[in-house]
């Protein structure tokens, strides 16, 4: 909503300008800072100084805890900073896909980082002069992992037409405006379409988004005597990774099963407890790794922008 105070969008951003900055330890030969951005031109960037970008001991406890940035044990990355700010927002992003050899996650971290490189990016996109071929990517991200926020649909609407109408950002227009509308067959069809990137963007709305969807059946079919659905449907329409996942998402909440592969709508059997069950997410994010590793996408991504990019 959009009260006198803003958003919380507005708020992170607020907070990430008021926030000092860190203080950087300096290498003994450190490499001649950069205040240019080759990708943006007209934009002045914060330049890191230290190779680790932060003291040894931080780190030790980090790798302890298990919180270490992707890009700080990937090979070949420790040395020097990552090509762009934009491949380290996708590396982020990404780092929220699905991968149980990584163990647990802290989702509140990952949120964080994940919000202050949009805040800082949106800065240095508005801060500079175009034309960026890779904003139409970032902006979708940015809309994708805030779906359904007013907030954030308004920075989107605000944009130039032209940027607007990239493939990028109008597909991420037309999956939040399904699931604005709660049109459920349309939402999942084009979250099954998403590149990788794009669905681990939009991936921790899918459990919210299954839960609504359910919420509609039950209203739509649920009768005193009790209306059967083949969880094979439900398996269908909401993407879902088997029918173990629909018979957990239907247990959870309090939806009887009928022989373990019906599910039975019962007048006021219906109950929502906590958070929605959140799944593996295989079909709408997992399978489209495709055997690539996270530094594969994030440079194929690179790549295909360069390609792509329009004649000036």
């Amino acid at each position: 909503g959009g009260g006198d105070g803003g958003g919380p969008l507005e708020r992170e951003e607020a907070l990430s300008r008021a926030r000092p900055a860190p203080s950087l330890s300096r290498a003994e030969n450190p490499r001649p800072p950069s205040s240019r951005s080759p990708a943006m031109p007209g934009c002045e960037l914060p330049q890191g100084i230290c190779p680790d970008m932060c003291p040894a001991a931080e780190r030790a406890e980090r790798e302890r805890e298990r919180r270490l940035h992707r890009l700080e044990v990937a090979p070949g990355c420790r040395g020097g900073p990552p090509r762009t700010a934009l491949a380290t927002l996708l590396a982020v992003v990404a780092r929220l896909g699905p991968d149980g050899a990584r163990g647990p996650l802290d989702a509140v971290l990952l949120q964080t980082q994940v919000q202050e490189s949009f805040g800082s990016l949106r800065r240095c996109y508005a801060q500079s002069g175009g034309p960026h071929p890779r904003q139409a990517t970032f902006q979708g991200l940015f809309l994708l992992y805030n779906l359904g926020s007013t907030e954030a649909l308004r920075e989107v609407l605000q944009l130039p037409a032209a940027l607007r109408a990239c493939p990028a950002l109008r597909m991420a227009l037309t999956v939040d405006s399904a699931f604005r509308e709660g049109n459920t067959a349309r939402l999942f069809r084009l979250l099954r379409s998403l590149p990788y990137l794009q669905s681990c963007a939009v991936q921790g709305h899918v459990g919210h988004a299954r839960r609504l969807a359910l919420a509609r059946l039950t209203h739509a079919l649920s009768t005193s005597k009790g209306q059967t659905l083949p969880l094979s449907f439900m398996v269908h329409l909401l993407a879902l990774d088997g029918l173990h996942e629909a018979r957990d998402l239907c247990q959870a909440h309090r939806l009887p099963l009928d022989g373990g592969e019906r599910v039975v709508f019962l007048r006021g059997h219906y109950a929502e407890e906590g958070l929605p069950p959140a799944g593996t997410c295989h079909v709408l994010v997992g399978s489209k790794l495709q055997g690539r590793t996270l530094e594969e996408v994030v440079m194929t991504e690179e790549q295909d922008e360069v390609v792509h990019r329009p004649a000036s």
